[in-house]
């Protein structure tokens, strides 16, 4: 038994649990944020037998697609030092960050 745990943009998460969901995969949602951008983003967790993990990243891979954005840079958590400029920036987004753990005990009750 295996846990993926796939970090993706708000914005394919939808899309891609209709397609895991059609697929016949089950799966549960956490709405989380990023830490670079700040922006929400949302975190599925999926107990999967080991030989169809990678049924699910191919899932993952073809709905998850990276995209380029502008936006306005942010100021670093613990404030600023000197002067800050706040300039579009072009940054890549989109994608999914894909963990995969061995899972030691799995039951349902």
């Amino acid at each position: 038994m295996k846990l993926i745990i796939a970090i993706v943009q708000d914005e394919d998460s939808h899309k891609l649990m209709n397609k895991l969901t059609e697929e016949g995969f089950s799966f549960t949602k956490l709405a989380t944020t990023g830490g670079f951008l700040r922006s929400g983003n949302t975190t599925l967790l999926i107990g999967i037998e080991e030989d169809k993990v990678d049924a699910v990243i191919d899932i993952i891979e073809r709905v998850c697609k990276t995209r380029d954005q502008y936006i306005t840079s942010v100021p670093p958590a613990g404030g600023t030092t000197g002067m800050f400029y706040s300039q579009p920036v072009e940054v890549t987004i989109g994608g999914a960050t894909i963990f995969v753990v061995d899972v030691d005990k799995f039951k349902k009750v």
